[in-house]
């Protein structure tokens, strides 16, 4: 949650009004103060929150807990040393950090405030492989009876985590647990040995994986490990995903569990050729995928993770010649795409949370939702337009990939402004897509002098248009003002003394801006007839459905 100092000095005195409790822990913060000691509290406190149905707990450096007085801290003075704390918790957690690590200068000292998200609902919050919880002010492993709680929480009702009854290891995919094993020691590498690993029994693996319970296969394993053949243990839930090609030719494909590698045996299905873009400056071209690998699978193991599989559908990949669009069942579970790109948030819960975890602990996707963020961050970096989500039919979310420029001018953009804020680079895109944007984002673009127009015309700016296209193609696309075209109907009816329709449609529809669609142009022709009447500066000599414009004396 974004603060300024005056927020963060009134949270800091509640804090210490209050003082610790099992979801606030006050610390004088030396600068050699242990990572492993940081870990430990992140996962004790996150975990403490969840119990307790708060959205947050916090880690506060600088306040002596004994006299609760404010004395500052010297931890990592260094901001970027200080914000390298998230990364080397991550790494320990496997998939959870802080939120945000506030630094409040007041006259005692500096105060560091750690924000700690609640862990999300049916998943507890591990450090290096040990869960942590609080009695009071004091750190120790999380109670058995708090860790069943938490994992109860979605238990119940989570479909992904049901057991299989009378499904057994033969039930799963060699290949697909060979694998499983190779992505789970990746993601562990900072925690166990990979010889050590390689020395667990199958079953022991899949239970650390989260995959399994107590050695019981349940309807997470079958989706990601399960053999072909054994899914007809889902029944009737379908476990499919289908590739289906669209345009001059049609073909289409179903790919059943292990889900773990039929991700990839759909990516293989796509036409995936390299692209030039060529920058106006540059004499060498960008060459670029039509679509990214990491993109494609990022997106997919979302729908395999968030689909609702009550619902008995599959996930589906539609490939047109320009694009791709996956469709999944289910509403989006939790906030807005927006959100996760602008806004830096984390989900609380999870849909499938089982299915998550066990996907998470085999680097499939991660549960802090960076997901989508690097989704669009890998397409701005390729210079195409940037995803789109539609959300708005009833229980199903459908992401379409761009594999085309839209907007040549976006494209060369990008190329040309490689730190242009993303929220601008959003802005832009659905600008380029004639899609509408906020009205502060458009004041913003407008004083950065990025757009100009009037809505909904709105288009690159000269500014923008000098720097990433030909002056020809920003006259094409800038508008000019009424009066303009004003004069030239006038000079025409002058000149020839009157003019249908017809004549009034030729003379003017190549000249209106490109940003405009034929049947704006139309109406922009009729707006501007009906004006001229109004003004008296012409008059209508013929009959109302087939007039004779005249100019008036």
């Amino acid at each position: 949650m974004s603060m300024d100092a005056t927020a963060l000095a009134a949270l800091l005195d509640q804090l210490i009004a209050n003082w610790e409790s099992e979801v606030v822990e006050f610390k004088r913060g030396k600068d050699g103060y242990s990572s492993d000691d940081l870990g430990k509290y992140a996962s004790a406190l996150a975990n403490e929150a969840n119990l307790r149905g708060l959205a947050r707990a916090w880690l506060v450096f600088g306040v002596d807990d004994k006299t609760r007085q404010v004395c500052g801290t010297t931890y990592k003075e260094d901001a970027d040393r200080l914000q390298a704390d998230k990364q080397q918790v991550l790494n320990g957690t496997g998939s959870f950090t802080f939120r945000d690590i506030h630094v409040l200068k007041v006259e005692a000292g500096r105060v560091l405030l750690f924000e700690i998200p609640a862990a999300p609902r049916g998943m507890a919050i591990n450090w290096k492989g040990h869960y942590y919880g609080r009695a009071g002010e004091s750190l120790g492993p999380l109670g058995q009876e708090k860790l069943d709680e938490i994992r109860s929480q979605t238990l119940a009702t989570d479909w992904t985590a049901q057991v299989v009854l009378d499904a057994s290891m033969s039930d799963l995919d060699p290949q697909a647990l060979k694998v499983a094993r190779e992505r789970f020691t990746a993601k562990h590498a900072n925690r166990f040995p990979a010889d050590e690993i390689a020395g667990w029994s199958d079953v022991a693996l899949l239970d650390r994986a989260k995959i399994t319970q107590n050695g019981q296969i349940t309807r997470t394993a079958l989706l990601l490990l399960g053999k072909p053949e054994a899914a007809w243990r889902l029944s009737p839930h379908p476990a499919e995903i289908t590739w289906k090609l669209e345009g001059e030719e049609r073909a289409y494909e179903h790919f059943g569990p292990p889900f773990l590698l039929a991700t990839s045996q759909v990516f293989s299905r796509i036409r995936n050729v390299q692209l030039r873009l060529l920058p106006d400056t540059e004499l060498l071209a960008h060459e670029v995928a039509k679509y990214d690998q990491k993109v494609v699978l990022e997106a997919l193991h979302n729908c395999i993770a968030h689909q609702d599989y009550s619902r008995s559908g599959r996930i589906i990949v539609i490939e047109y010649l320009d694009r791709l669009v996956l469709e999944n069942e289910g509403v989006f579970f939790e906030g807005q795409p927006e959100d996760y790109v602008l806004r830096d948030r984390m989900p609380r819960r999870y849909r499938n949370p089982f299915l998550a975890q066990a996907m998470t602990e085999l680097n499939m996707i991660d549960h802090m939702g960076y997901g989508i963020l690097d989704i669009y961050q890998r397409q701005r970096l390729r210079f195409f337009p940037l995803p789109d989500y539609k959300l708005d039919e009833p229980d199903m979310v459908r992401l379409t990939i761009h594999g085309r420029v839209v907007d040549p001018a976006y494209s060369r953009l990008l190329m040309k402004e490689t730190r242009l804020p993303l929220g601008d680079v959003l802005a832009l895109d659905r600008i380029q897509k004639r899609l509408p944007v906020s009205e502060d984002a458009l004041r913003h673009l407008r004083r950065h002098k990025l757009v100009e127009g009037r809505k909904p015309n709105v288009h690159v700016s000269a500014q923008v248009a000098a720097a990433t296209a030909s002056k020809a193609d920003y006259i094409r696309m800038r508008a000019q003002d009424d009066e303009h075209y004003a004069h030239l109907i006038c000079d025409f009816l002058r000149k020839f003394g009157k003019a249908d329709r017809n004549d009034i449609n030729q003379l003017l529809t190549d000249k209106l801006s490109d940003a405009l669609s034929q049947e704006q142009k139309q109406d922009k022709i009729s707006n501007l007839l009906t004006k001229l009447r109004r003004q008296g500066r012409i008059f209508n000599a013929g009959l109302r459905a087939k007039p004779e414009w005249k100019l008036a004396e």
